[in-house]
C-alpha cells in the first residue's frame, strides 16, 4: 500500500472521523526521457529565475498568482492553510444521494480513506456500515492542492473510498457531438442486442494493457540490440469505410461465439435476419393481394 498523501478528517453531522488519504490507483504507464537524437544525451529542464538568471532548488520556489502582466502576488503555504474555509481542515459531507443519480463523467481520481488512530475506528465502521446498507453515496467538499473540490464517498469491501468529482460547470455538454437523425431498422437494433448477448459477462473480465506489453517488448529488444518485433496487421475496418451493418452484426455474433468456443446450439442468441426491413415492409404491404392458393387450380 502506498504512503498517505495527506491526513484529514471526515465529518458528517456531529461525527468526525480522523483519516489518512491513500491513493487507490497507480499508473503503470511507461514514461520516456527527452534525448538529443544525434548523441542520445539527456535533455533536462532547469528552473531559472528571470530576474537574476540563477538556477533554483525546489525549496527556493514558492507559489504566485499573476494578477496582471507585471504583477504577481505571492501565496504561501501558511496562507492556504489558514483560509477561512470549513473544508480546508476536513472532508465535509454535505448530502447523501442515490448512487444511480451520479453522472459517471464527473468522477475522477480515487483515494482510500484509512482510519487515523484508534479513536477513528468506531465512527469509520459506522459510516461504512450505514453506506453499505443503503443505495446511497455521500457527497462531500474538501480542499486539496490549492482549491476546493467536490468528492464522493462510497464503500469498497471494508474500506471507504473518496472519488474526486468535477464541478457541474467543468463538464462539457455532449449535445454538439451527437450525430443527427439517422434511420435504423428494428432488425439492426435486434442485431446489436444479439451481439451484446454473446459478449455479456457476469463480472468485469480481467483485461490487461496490451499496448504497454508490446512497448516493453520493443524496449527490451532495442536494449539487447535485437530487431524490434514485427508489427501485427490490424483486422479492424478503417474509419472511412462504408459498413453493411447487418453483415457486420452477423459477423460479430459469429466471432464472439467462436472466441468463447461455442456453437450455434450452445449460444442463446437471436437469429439475425439478412434482409433489410425495407424489403419486409414492401412484402407485407403487397401480401393481401397474393392469391397463391388459387394458382394450382387454374393450372389444372
Amino acid at each position: 500500500m502506498p504512503r498517505p498523501i495527506w491526513s484529514d478528517a471526515v465529518s458528517f453531522g456531529l461525527v468526525t472521523i480522523p483519516i489518512k488519504v491513500v491513493p487507490a490507483t497507480e499508473s503503470h504507464a511507461i514514461s520516456f526521457r527527452q534525448v538529443h537524437t544525434e548523441d542520445g544525451g539527456r535533455i533536462r529542464y532547469r528552473k531559472i529565475c528571470e530576474l537574476d538568471g540563477k538556477q533554483l532548488r525546489d525549496d527556493e520556489i514558492g507559489k504566485g498568482y499573476e494578477v496582471s502582466k507585471d504583477t504577481i502576488v505571492a501565496v504561501t503555504d501558511e496562507d492556504l492553510a489558514e483560509m477561512p474555509l470549513p473544508t480546508a481542515k476536513a472532508i465535509e459531507i454535505v448530502a447523501f444521494v442515490p448512487a444511480a443519480s451520479i453522472d459517471p463523467v464527473r468522477i475522477g481520481t480515487s483515494y482510500y480513506l484509512q482510519p487515523d488512530g484508534q479513536v477513528a475506528g468506531k465512527p469509520y465502521v459506522l459510516l461504512r456500515k450505514a453506506l453499505g446498507r443503503s443505495a446511497k453515496v455521500a457527497v462531500a467538499k474538501f480542499a486539496l492542492r490549492g482549491r476546493e473540490r467536490l468528492g464522493l464517498l462510497q464503500v469498497k469491501e471494508d474500506a471507504l473510498v473518496l472519488h474526486t468529482m468535477h464541478w457541474p460547470d467543468e463538464v462539457r455538454s455532449p449535445e454538439t457531438l451527437a450525430p443527427g437523425e439517422v434511420e435504423l431498422s428494428e432488425d439492426e437494433i435486434t442485431g446489436a442486442l444479439a451481439v451484446m448477448d454473446t459478449m455479456t459477462e457476469e463480472h468485469l473480465p480481467a483485461l490487461s494493457d496490451r499496448y504497454r506489453d508490446a512497448l516493453e517488448e520493443v524496449i527490451a529488444a532495442k536494449a539487447a540490440g535485437r530487431q524490434r518485433p514485427a508489427a501485427q496487421d490490424s483486422e479492424q475496418a478503417t474509419g472511412g469505410e462504408v459498413v453493411d451493418l447487418m453483415a457486420a452484426l452477423n459477423a460479430s455474433v459469429t466471432a464472439a461465439k467462436e472466441a468463447r468456443g461455442e456453437t450455434d446450439d450452445d449460444a442463446d442468441v437471436h437469429h439475425l435476419p439478412t434482409k433489410n426491413t425495407a424489403t419486409k415492409k414492401t412484402t407485407s404491404k403487397k401480401s393481401p393481394r397474393k392469391k397463391t392458393p388459387t394458382r394450382p387450380k387454374q393450372a389444372g
